[in-house]
């Protein structure tokens, strides 16, 4: 681990920061594909415009707004809607807009939630639309976590399914 002194080459930006960003972002997504493929997605769009020269402490900050943006493109992609909180605290409250009637993405998602059995549709509710850990999520619906990873795998390939058909 580096503390305040700056890295001496990208190997060691990628080392130290590794496990941290992986950590956040499967704590978001759930899974470990995609948490897999969000962590690269971060490095390689923080690779051009980070300087080495940087402060371990500006490195990680960059790297967490980096991924706040890699997060809000995969919200924005899965579900039609823009999720870019990453603090456990932190939970995205609805625009009137966004309350009111169905109307593009989010309207999809929407009418697509609105098509799914009601377990799935809760674990997708509680882990997409109110920022649950996945531990919160499974505490909320009586289930180990375990079982709501299974739920979240199945909403989520079931939710694909719907979309497909709409299309």
């Amino acid at each position: 681990m580096v503390g305040h002194e700056s890295y001496p080459d990208w190997e060691a930006v990628y080392r130290d920061n590794v496990d941290r960003v992986y950590r956040l972002m499967f704590c978001k997504v759930g899974n470990r594909p995609d948490a897999e493929d969000l962590t690269a997605e971060v490095f390689l769009a923080a690779l051009r415009p980070l300087r080495v020269s940087a402060s371990a402490p500006e490195v990680r900050a960059y790297l967490l707004a980096t991924a706040r943006t890699v997060l809000a493109g995969y919200w924005r992609n899965t579900l039609g809607r823009e999720i870019t909180t990453l603090a456990e605290n932190d939970e995205p409250v609805p625009t009137e807009t966004e309350a009111s009637a169905p109307s593009g993405a989010p309207g999809q998602a929407a009418l697509i939630l609105a098509e799914l059995p009601e377990r799935y549709r809760r674990i997708l509710q509680l882990r997409f639309l109110e920022s649950c850990s996945i531990r919160e999520a499974a505490a909320a619906l009586g289930v180990t976590v375990t079982y709501a990873k299974v739920l979240q795998h199945r909403a989520l390939r079931r939710a694909a399914q719907l979309m497909e058909v709409d299309r």
